[in-house]
This record gives C-alpha cells, sequence and structure tokens, in this order.
C-alpha cells in the first residue's frame, strides 16, 4: 500500500512542475486580460453595490416622509380654503 510520504512528494513535484512551465505564465497573463476587460466594463464591486443599496433604501425612506408631509399640508391646505 502506498504511504502518504509518496503522495507528498509527488504532489511537491506536480506543484514545482506547474510553477516553472509556461502554464503559471499563461494563468498570469489570462488574469491580467480579464481584469483589464472587466475594467472596461465599468463593473462595479460587491462592497460598492451594497452601499448604493443602503444609499437607495435611505432615498425611499426620505421619499416617502416627504410624500407623507406634503399630502399632510394638502389637507391642511383643503381645510383652509373650505
Amino acid at each position: 500500500m502506498l504511504n502518504q510520504k509518496f503522495f507528498d512528494e509527488l504532489s511537491a513535484k506536480l506543484s514545482e512542475a506547474v510553477n516553472s512551465s509556461p502554464a503559471k505564465d499563461i494563468e498570469k497573463n489570462m488574469r491580467a486580460l480579464l481584469m483589464q476587460g472587466f475594467a472596461k466594463l465599468n463593473l462595479v464591486t460587491h462592497e460598492e453595490l451594497d452601499v448604493q443599496t443602503q444609499v437607495l433604501a435611505r432615498t425611499r425612506e426620505h421619499l416617502t416622509a416627504l410624500e407623507a408631509r406634503v399630502a399632510e399640508l394638502e389637507a391642511q391646505r383643503s381645510k383652509s380654503n373650505s
């Protein structure tokens, strides 16, 4: 039966081979290309989206309060005009 040392050595040799092969450079170049492409798309991060969601929620609350206040003022105005 094969022991753990054999698998550890095999794993280390495979990792070393991959790190010294063109595959590592290809991965690095692909990441750079993808990042450039994403930058051109003007994407936002999840954190930025969360912040904007919170801002929108506060704005909606403020708008609801203002709408209620306008309705109240219109009601008072119609009562005083009667």
